[in-house]
């Protein structure tokens, strides 16, 4: 490659990086992510497994939040999903949907936002037992924008029908994933 090829390769390359240098710079400069009073929506894929994974499902989950403080959103959680249970026919699927509240709390101010929480709900459907549900979960919101992040969350949930009920089943959870996209307003 002669030597004006080569320069025209390093100034257009370099015409490239500068709106992404740009673009960092300033994301780092604004406010990154939500303030107290603001509210956030997030649509994300999901899924669950037992411990074994051996049967899933697989659906969609809808959440809206109000932002507490800074740091602490609470929020509604709606989330539908269709199950496949191992060894029945296909006819024998399942529809399931699970309604919670939530709270989490998030650490950090920079465009990756580590954060854990609860939930607490509602899960009906002709593939379950209509009861209560309860989880932990820990995630990680990412910042592409200042007020837009790529999300993934994992749960930890389990049923109950009662307090006692809730002592006993926690050992018998099961595993909730998903991974969206979100907006503060």
């Amino acid at each position: 490659m002669n030597t004006f090829k080569k320069l025209s390769l390093a100034l257009c390359v370099s015409a490239l990086l500068i709106p992404a240098s740009t673009q960092a710079q300033s994301m780092q400069t604004q406010n990154i992510g939500p303030s107290k009073g603001d509210r956030e929506f997030s649509l994300s894929g999901t899924g669950t497994s037992d411990k074994d994974f051996d049967n899933s499902s697989f659906g969609i989950s809808a959440d809206l939040g109000w932002y507490l403080t800074d740091r602490t959103v609470a929020g509604v959680r709606q989330s539908v999903s269709y199950a496949d249970i191992q060894g029945e026919d296909l006819s024998d699927d399942f529809w399931n949907g699970s309604t919670r509240g939530y709270i989490d709390y998030h650490f950090g101010s920079r465009a990756a936002r580590p954060f854990v929480g609860a939930s607490l709900g509602a899960i009906y459907g002709n593939g379950v037992e209509e009861t209560g549900t309860a989880g932990l979960e820990a995630g990680l919101k990412y910042y592409v924008l200042p007020s837009t992040y790529i999300l993934g969350r994992a749960e930890y949930q389990f049923l109950f029908d009662s307090g006692s009920s809730a002592n006993d089943n926690f050992d018998d959870g099961a595993w909730a994933y998903v991974f969206g996209i979100g907006f503060n307003f």
